[in-house]
């Protein structure tokens, strides 16, 4: 088997030239060459025995490596001088001519592969990183792939992945504007700066996490979505990736969630002593579904998961329909709805009915057929558990009946139902204590270098249960408004979000303006 003696250097073609190396006629007899042959796709193994930057300058890719020669691509648009340098240091070449559109896409492809496995590590980074610094280092490149050294924007990207890990950041978003370009981190629910790059390296650093997201590199005038999973630190995380075509460039979101579920339990959600205890009871229940409901990002699906844990024994199964998956449970069979191959939510859960389920998790309630079969579940024998976005308890029954579910038969499989959202702890380091006017004591958010300057670190969950009792029943029969039933919830001691977070101001855990933030003053 003819191996290469060393890989062309990205030099090579103008090196080639300049010592007059043969044409790609004289280098490559023209009997040799097949036109637009039938081919697999190119193995990103056999494309890195060259460098990149000599690949797409020569317009050239190295697809193949068989017993006895390598199988190359080239296409009209491929120098001369980098062919000839590929058949000196190849040996025995068996060449095909494809479109000039095809070898570009094709090239990226290739070398997008190798960086983008499934299962990549990104070190720990000892220290803090001074991000700005590290950002001054990396050359001025458009695309990632220009660069023959791209070290620099993988330190940068690994350095950005680390640093919000140790931040516990939820979302990574990376945008462009017309003369710069911003890094910014969402940490306990709310955005801040991190670092602005220079413009030129926006597109490097869009460049090189879609590579590691398998996405299209090329691809730049339509959204995409991939996922990479890591080890951050030693802890396993998946990062699903968002990119959107703007008018200054792409943008990218990246989600950050921690693989590891084994510390989820109720107890450490922050819930009031017989709030938990009632909420307890209620997925306790043999059947029925219990709602949980919140916008987005306020700790529902970890609530569901920690309620899943607290279910799980050898003698019950508890499957899940999920988009995403955000965390790995043991003991759990958990399924990921993939609508472009539909496998919606409905489709899952028939298929999740047929096999002997006790309990249903259900990530998300989108439309009516999801509903429907959530309910016809819950008066067959499952507990149902399951999302919704609404504001609060009492609009979660309204919600469903104005998809279409009918009253009566939500009447009968609703058990109750959590609203909930999070609200940021004051920093324990610099809080502030202050007499207000009426003479009331309260703490005050200031700001220091263990916050990040925020005045808060981390966060605690505000209920509101609404338990479904007779009275409550009646009215979800007759289809009553989100008042009649709060009313109703009120006066069986049910405590509003406003209400609930009243324990977190009195111990000083958070701020009044917080407070007013998150649940509206209602």
């Amino acid at each position: 088997m003819s191996t290469p003696s060393k890989p062309p250097s990205a030099s090579a073609p103008a090196a080639a030239a300049r010592a007059g190396a043969p044409t790609q006629a004289s280098a490559i007899p023209p009997a040799v060459v097949a036109e637009h042959a039938e081919r697999s796709a190119p193995s990103a193994v056999a494309a890195r025995l060259v460098p990149y930057g000599f690949a797409r300058s020569g317009q050239i890719l190295v697809a193949h490596q068989h017993a006895d020669s390598f199988e190359v691509w080239i296409s009209e648009r491929t120098n001369d001088a980098a062919l000839a340098e590929v058949a000196r240091n190849f040996g025995a070449l068996s060449v095909v001519r494809v479109p000039p559109d095809e070898l570009a896409q094709a090239i990226n492809q290739a070398y997008a592969r190798q960086d983008g496995s499934a299962a990549q590590v990104v070190g720990e980074v000892e220290g803090e990183v001074d991000l700005s610094r590290l950002m001054q280092d990396i050359p001025e490149v458009e695309d990632l792939l220009e660069s023959e050294d791209d070290a620099p924007i993988i330190r940068m990207i690994n350095a950005l992945l680390t640093q919000a890990a140790r931040e516990q950041a939820s979302d990574i978003h990376i945008e462009p504007f017309e003369t710069s370009s911003v890094v910014r981190f969402r940490v306990d629910g709310t955005l801040r700066d991190v670092v602005r790059p220079k413009k030129a390296l926006h597109g490097a650093l869009i460049s090189r996490i879609k590579i590691m997201a398998q996405l299209d590199i090329a691809e730049k005038r339509l959204p995409q979505d991939g996922r990479i999973t890591l080890r951050v630190g030693g802890r396993p995380v998946d990062v699903r990736v968002s990119t959107l075509p703007t008018g200054h460039g792409e943008r990218a979101v990246l989600r950050l969630l921690e693989k590891d579920a084994s510390r989820l339990n109720l107890e450490a959600l922050g819930m009031a002593p017989d709030t938990l205890v009632k909420f307890d009871k209620l997925i306790g229940k043999p059947h029925g579904i219990v709602l949980v409901t919140g916008p987005t990002g306020s700790g529902k699906t970890t609530t569901l998961y920690a309620s899943m844990s607290r279910l799980e024994t050898a003698t019950t199964n508890i499957m899940t329909v999920e988009d995403p998956i955000e965390y790995d449970l043991s003991g759990i069979g958990q399924t990921q709805v993939n609508e472009r191959i539909g496998m919606t939510f409905a489709r899952a859960l028939r298929s999740i009915l047929r096999q002997d389920p006790d309990v249903i998790m259900i990530g998300e309630i989108r439309d009516l057929e999801t509903a429907q079969i959530a309910v016809q579940a819950s008066l067959t024998g499952h507990l149902v558990l399951a999302t919704l976005h609404t504001n609060d308890a009492a609009s979660a029954v309204t919600r469903l009946t104005d998809m279409g579910v009918e009253p009566y038969l939500l009447a009968s499989s609703l058990l109750g139902v959590l609203a909930q959202r999070l609200v940021r702890r004051l920093c324990p380091v610099c809080r502030e204590e202050r007499v207000e006017e009426d003479g009331s004591v309260r703490w005050h958010p200031v700001g220091c270098d263990k916050c990040g300057q925020s005045g808060y670190a981390g966060r605690r969950g505000v209920y509101e249960l609404l338990l479904i009792d007779d009275e409550i029943r009646t009215l979800v029969h007759r289809n009553a408004s989100d008042a009649e039933i709060l009313a109703s919830g009120r006066a069986q001691g049910m405590r509003t979000l406003r209400e609930d977070s009243d324990r977190w101001l009195a111990s000083g855990l958070t701020s009044l303006e917080e407070v007013i933030r998150v649940t509206g003053g209602a």
